[in-house]
């Protein structure tokens, strides 16, 4: 590397070599979960016997070799979104991914992790490509996610949650973990109360969906996807713009 040259980050699918440095990732980013929310060695283990080509991590080479700072975890679903309510642990059998479903239609992301220090280089941006790659190639309606909402509690006193959702929406307010999702692609579809413990937003999350507009309906079981070493970023462009949002 040269010197003063920024890091080339990698993504990866991730490989059992990850794991420890993955879970060690968890506690630091998410340091409100408690210890059945937060994600471990062997349930990274078991989500990549389960689900390998859906497990993605971000490797930073450094002079001491490759640095894991970032990682998201997926596994394949069908979702009724008449009745959305449901908790982090519901949807990802206590973090195991044991309800995976090989043929579901919709990929549900249960995390999505970047190292505080090295925020603001795009490796969310990126790994929310490897999943949306993924969604392509299996063809997929699209995907789902319970984000987590950290700047709640700056406007707890004056605003609802549904109003705090709202105004992010609009961009009158900047959250650090729905903005960013929102400038990827996701709309938002609800609100999810009780969902996991974080005290910032009152435990609740939004649900956020961002749909395959490549999306073709067949009757044929689905394809599986290629397991890859190095993941590209999509070659299509993300879905159209979202409709108006409502709670």
């Amino acid at each position: 590397m040269i010197p003063g040259e920024r890091p080339s980050i990698t993504i990866l699918n991730t490989q059992q070599e990850h794991v420890p440095a993955l879970a060690e990732l968890q506690r630091i980013v998410f340091p409100t979960l408690t210890d059945d929310e937060l994600l471990t060695e062997e349930k990274y283990l078991k989500h990549l016997e389960i689900f390998p080509e859906g497990q993605f991590v971000a490797l930073m080479r450094t002079p001491d070799g490759d640095r894991v700072v970032g990682a998201t975890s997926t596994f394949r679903t069908n979702f009724d979104f008449d009745h959305i309510q449901h908790t982090f642990l519901e949807a990802s059998a206590d973090g195991w991914l044991t309800n995976h479903d090989p043929n579901g239609e919709w990929l549900y992301g249960i995390d999505l992790a970047v190292h505080p220090e090295f925020r603001g280089r795009h490796i969310g941006r990126r790994l929310y490509e490897a999943r949306q790659q993924l969604v392509y190639e299996l063809n997929l309606r699209g995907e789902i996610a319970g984000g987590m909402l950290p700047g709640y509690h700056y406007h707890r006193r004056k605003l609802t949650i549904a109003q705090y959702v709202l105004r992010v929406k609009q961009g009158r307010i900047f959250d650090p973990t729905l903005t960013m999702q929102l400038k990827n692609g996701f709309r938002i579809r609800g609100i999810l109360y009780n969902h996991l413990t974080d005290p910032r937003s009152n435990n609740a999350a939004s649900l956020i969906v961002r749909e395959n507009p490549y999306y073709r309906p067949t009757q044929e079981a689905p394809r599986r996807a290629r397991p890859v070493r190095r993941v590209p970023r999509p070659s299509r462009p993300g879905p159209s713009p979202a409709p108006p949002f409502g709670i």
